[in-house]
């Protein structure tokens, strides 16, 4: 591994002086001071990041179904298209203007508790976070045209600039993968005597790991939503039995349902992705330590690091091998052939792991479901088949959060893999307790600021003659 000893864009004597400082305050703080001030730092990162992505993938995804109602209200004319359309522009409005506020904080945190790691990062994937800016500021624009243009310009143009809601929300979670993939497979630099030289922003945008990964998460923002917005409103139906929660349950499903069965696909290209580049993160997801042929698929299991065993696992003979390497006798590395310090928390990825596919094999049974209802022509809103929409609506949400663990804490100990640890990217700053009660805080009434707002203007938009 690379020893730091400058600083990009610090200078000579700059570098020297923050690491020297650096070092300094850390010998100070003592190890145990020292992993617990990071233990907060990462706690705060991923309290910020699972709030903030709920927002991401709603922006992502809530102009699609707003343009498929609007764009059925075009072609026939019917008011209750028009509502939904309105209704679904509204809570888009509501949760874009928390998700801005979220992703600042995001930003922020970023330069205050992972200094090391931005200043090293930041010369080579900051193109991908300057165009997420401006998808983001795209996107805003033409929600506002969106949002006031109803009676101002024509419908065709109207639709037009909802279009370009959708292409800037999706660009800018795009371009926030491709950062992320970077950590994952850094590229489009090269290393002489401690220096960054040599730096190609489009390598490190476009990295072995941005396809895979931006493809999944896409797919899933889709399936997320879709199937959140089809629960939602099967809920209200249930209580208010009208023909506006029936068409958006039908155009939310019809999204949700394809992607989930095309989400597995995905997966696959990403896992031998993780196969061949992170070996050790592929032997946590599947709670594999011994290094063997033909590993086997492990379904459920609790690893146990202490006897570095996975015992209750249902194992699938040879499976593992194939899906990672595509050949059933291929060699698996297992966690023992790393070093103690060079695993993650395996426990922590297994069973995220297990619980994103678990989400994901319920969505895809429930979207298989739907679908053969509406290729017989049965009824789509049945009462066993709303309570299967509700039950599954929030899954889609849960299995992303549980992807995100899987991809940040199967990556540890690095922050950038084979390139620079967690610990060497954190703030000597210490005393960072009281900063995790304050997000938290800051977090709670945003949500109930959420569910207030989404209540009483959003909602009754749902009832004839809402406006």
């Amino acid at each position: 591994m690379p020893t730091f000893t400058s600083v990009p864009g610090f200078g000579k004597a700059g570098s020297e002086k923050i690491l020297a400082n650096t070092d300094h305050a850390f010998r100070i703080l003592g190890r145990e001071s020292f992993m617990t001030d990071l233990t907060i730092a990462r706690t705060d990162i991923a309290l910020s990041l699972g709030f903030h992505i709920v927002f991401a993938i709603f922006g992502m995804a809530m102009p699609l179904l707003m343009l498929i109602a609007e764009g059925i209200w075009i072609k026939r004319r019917n008011p209750v298209y028009l509502r939904l359309a309105k209704a679904w522009a509204k809570g888009t409005a509501i949760l874009f203007a928390v998700g801005a506020v979220s992703g600042t904080v995001l930003s922020f945190e970023l330069g205050l508790l992972w200094p090391r790691f931005m200043a090293f990062a930041g010369p080579i994937i900051g193109m991908p976070f300057s165009l997420e800016g401006f998808a983001f500021f795209l996107e805003a624009i033409f929600l506002g045209i969106y949002l006031y243009g109803w009676d101002r310009v024509s419908p065709r143009r109207h639709w037009l600039a909802g279009l370009m809601v959708l292409l800037g929300g999706t660009a800018s979670g795009i371009f926030i993968m491709a950062a992320n993939a970077w950590m994952n497979s850094p590229a489009g630099f090269e290393m002489v005597a401690g220096e960054v030289t040599r730096v190609s922003p489009w390598q490190a945008m476009f990295n072995d790991a941005f396809f895979p990964q931006a493809l999944h998460m896409v797919l899933a923002a889709f399936q997320a939503v879709g199937f959140a917005v089809a629960g939602m409103h099967a809920w209200l139906l249930r209580r208010d039995d009208n023909d506006f929660h029936r068409k958006a349950i039908r155009i939310a499903f019809l999204v949700a349902a394809p992607l989930a069965l095309l989400q597995p696909l995905s997966g696959d290209l990403l896992a031998r992705h993780v196969a061949k580049s992170q070996p050790a993160k592929l032997a946590a997801l599947e709670g594999q330590w011994e290094t063997e042929r033909g590993a086997p698929l492990r379904i459920g299991g609790f690893p146990d690091p202490a006897s570095e065993t996975t015992p209750y696992a249902i194992a699938i003979p040879k499976l593992l091998s194939y899906l990672a390497y595509g050949d059933f006798n291929a060699e698996v590395r297992g966690l023992k052939s790393f070093p103690k310090q060079d695993r993650p928390p395996v426990a922590v990825v297994h069973l995220s792991f297990q619980a994103m596919v678990g989400f994901g094999v319920v969505m895809i049974g429930v979207g298989l479901w739907g679908l053969v209802l509406l290729a017989r022509k049965k009824n789509l809103f049945s009462k066993p088949f709303l309570w299967g929409l509700i039950l599954t609506a929030p899954l889609g949400v849960l299995a992303i959060e549980a992807g995100w663990m899987v991809t940040e804490i199967g990556r540890q100990p690095w922050i950038i893999y084979g390139l620079m640890r967690t610990s060497e990217a954190v703030t000597p700053v210490t005393r960072l307790g009281p900063s995790f009660f304050i997000l938290l805080g800051i977090y709670l009434l945003l949500s109930a600021a959420i569910v207030f707002t989404m209540w009483h203007y959003v909602f009754p938009l749902s009832k004839k003659g809402g406006t």
